[in-house]
């Protein structure tokens, strides 16, 4: 394929992450098959495998049972042989490896998304970096993912790195959010309790450049805690990925299991969020 010639591009899921995704890049001219359960979509299910780089934004959701890739494993069987899937779903560190053990005839890389969802057509048009993480370090797998950043929109910061890499960074954002989402309804209680106004601290904290002001509303949506689709079962995939591999860490998993519970308290107390508990947990 040349400079000048545009790849053939396929995206399957059409949730507001990937119709976002999709919008922008026919926005900028690129030829864009989409495919979803949901009219107008899904009678494109068997036109996914004629297109050169297939971007998946599908569900992973977090059970009692653990980590769920089945969706996106069922995306896969779309892709056509030869042709490359790029995953913009969250996944648990070592999926990429495994998903592409699995579909070893095509390739299998990792571009993790980040979109907030009040604010997701700006962040697909403008992102503060690209990831795209590969299995192999290949010549052949990096020249892909170059030809893959040169699809999406102008970065800041544009990285190639190993497929558990990427699926880490990503998880880096959404938990350092989870944290510090606890940390400010901490607060907030002890400022309560000396009888101090929020609004004080957070216009204080607002101008501070070294704390997260965009976590600095304890009662959002309707409730107290981290919450929303990602937060609550991203922590859960976080936590059971580092019991499993650093099962003699014992203290961190006990400050992991204390941030758990304390957002539980504060998402069960206010009433916020309910079903996604009940989904990751299995009780409201």
């Amino acid at each position: 394929m040349t400079a000048a010639e545009k790849p053939l591009l396929g995206f399957i899921g059409q949730g507001w992450i990937g119709k976002s995704y999709s919008d922008d890049l026919e926005a900028r001219g690129y030829e864009v098959i989409r495919y979803a359960l949901e009219e107008p979509y899904v009678h494109n299910r068997d036109n996914i495998a004629s297109c050169d780089y297939v971007f998946i934004a599908v569900p992973t959701p977090t059970t009692p049972d653990g980590f769920d890739d089945s969706i996106v494993r069922e995306a896969l069987t779309l892709i056509g042989e030869g042709k490359t899937a790029v995953i913009k779903s969250t996944l648990a560190p070592g999926t990429t490896k495994k998903l592409q053990e699995a579909f070893p005839n095509i390739t299998v890389m990792h571009s993790p998304e980040f979109l907030s969802k009040k604010t997701a057509e700006r962040d697909a048009k403008h992102p503060d970096r690209n990831v795209i993480g590969v299995v192999e370090m290949t010549d052949e797998n990096k020249t892909k993912a170059r030809d893959i950043i040169a699809t999406l929109p102008k970065a800041p910061f544009d990285l190639i790195c190993t497929a558990e890499e990427a699926e880490l960074i990503k998880f880096s954002r959404n938990i350092f959010g989870y944290v510090a989402v606890v940390y400010m309804n901490l607060l907030y209680d002890l400022v309560q309790k000396f009888d101090g106004d929020w609004n004080t601290m957070k216009r204080a904290i607002e101008a501070d450049p070294l704390m997260p002001e965009r976590y600095a509303d304890p009662i959002d949506q309707g409730g107290r805690g981290a919450g929303g689709c990602c937060f609550i079962k991203d922590f859960e995939s976080f936590l059971r990925t580092y019991q499993e591999y650093l099962p003699e860490e014992a203290k961190s998993i006990e400050v992991l299991n204390a941030l758990k519970e304390k957002n539980l308290e504060l998402l069960r107390s206010s009433g916020k969020d309910t079903d996604y508990v009940c989904q990751v947990y299995g009780e409201k």
